[in-house]
């Protein structure tokens, strides 16, 4: 469809244009657009694939941290004459690359009433520590693992994130949450105002709490110097590329962690192109887009110019000692196509059939 493709791009360079180099914690604050609030998610019912939870378990989830790596499942909601799937993928805590990517084909700005929309509500966790906080680059997805004592079922919060463009790129590693603030002032990084003074464009060196404040209401301040986390007021760039290595998040998703991670929190970042695990005897793999996939979103093409690689090799060390049963067609595709969305590869025998074995 061509022109769905033409929509589609044209659609992303606007995108770009107004969120990509002026969002939150390392923001561009003039221009037409600088005072503009968005509009509080409206209330929509998802229709579940599979009745274990209910529709709003969308950012919030229970596993057993022994058994499983993935939480939760595919959605799908209809869309109103009036949405647009930026509007559909804040209702449902989604992120918009998210959102166009699990929708091949749907025009980002005109859906249509009554189009089936996928909500990628289903999620690999990242390898790593599951404790504090921990984002995957590769996703833009943070994960909040708040403490549990022994034998409780483990409590995920998930929530879709911007992170750093290109040349701004969030950094990687560990360190701790060490303040947090309600209706922080932004003191604008020399660097930032300097890279908005070559544009035409001069930044105050303050910009006090308001609308008008790219910190939006609440951040956190980590031990590394010049990053935070934080909210925005530009929350349709939320999901994207497009901050200065900073983290932003929707209000109400910085606000949700504002009143649940405590100062010490500790924070991990990672970059995990893929990441493979179990829900319950299933076995699925998660493939993200490369970031010049996420540079130029094709909406209409289902196979990429730079497959992933290492994929096969991470799944067979999920699977062990069950590699024989991984459908290695599932695992060529889901390295092809990228989506971002989890792909179940593998099976367990069941328990007899292993045993005699």
């Amino acid at each position: 469809m061509k022109i769905g493709l033409v929509t589609a791009r044209i659609a992303r360079r606007i995108v770009g244009l107004l969120f990509g180099t002026a969002l939150a914690g390392c923001s561009l604050l003039n221009g037409p657009w600088s005072k503009h609030e968005e509009p509080a998610p409206a209330a929509a019912a998802a229709v579940a694939e599979a009745p274990k939870n209910p529709p709003s378990a969308t950012h919030k989830f229970q596993f057993d941290p022994d058994k499983d790596d993935v939480v939760g499942y595919v959605q799908t909601t209809t869309a109103t004459a009036d949405d647009t799937l930026p509007d559909i993928a804040r209702r449902f805590d989604l992120g918009y690359e998210e959102v166009v990517r699990a929708n091949p084909g749907v025009d980002p700005w005109l859906p249509g009433a009554g189009r089936t929309v996928v909500l990628p509500t289903q999620f690999v966790l990242p390898e790593a520590p599951r404790e504090g906080i921990v984002i995957n680059v590769a996703a833009m997805r943070l994960y909040y693992f708040p403490p549990r004592k022994p034998g409780e079922l483990q409590t995920v919060y998930t929530h879709p994130v911007g992170i750093g463009k290109i040349g701004w790129n969030t950094p990687e590693g560990q360190t701790k949450v060490v303040a947090k603030e309600v209706d922080p002032v932004w003191r604008v990084p020399d660097s930032v105002r300097k890279e908005h003074l070559e544009n035409g464009e001069e930044l105050p060196a303050v910009v006090p709490p308001g609308p008008d404040n790219p910190l939006g209401n609440r951040k956190f301040t980590l031990a590394w110097p010049t990053y935070l986390i934080h909210g925005t007021n530009k929350a349709y760039g939320v999901g994207m590329r497009s901050s200065h290595g900073c983290i932003r998040l929707y209000p109400e998703d910085i606000e949700r962690l504002f009143n649940t991670v405590a100062v010490g929190t500790p924070f991990r970042v990672v970059d995990q192109p893929a990441t493979a695990g179990w829900s319950g005897d299933a076995l699925y793999v998660e493939v993200y887009p490369s970031k010049s996939q996420v540079e130029e979103i094709d909406i209409e093409r289902p196979v990429t110019p730079d497959p992933a690689q290492g994929v096969e090799a991470l799944v067979n060390a999920a699977a062990r000692p069950h590699a024989g049963l991984i459908d290695r067609g599932a695992v060529h595709q889901a390295s092809q196509q990228r989506t971002g969305m989890p792909v179940r590869v593998g099976q367990r025998p069941p328990a007899g059939l292993a045993a005699a074995r």
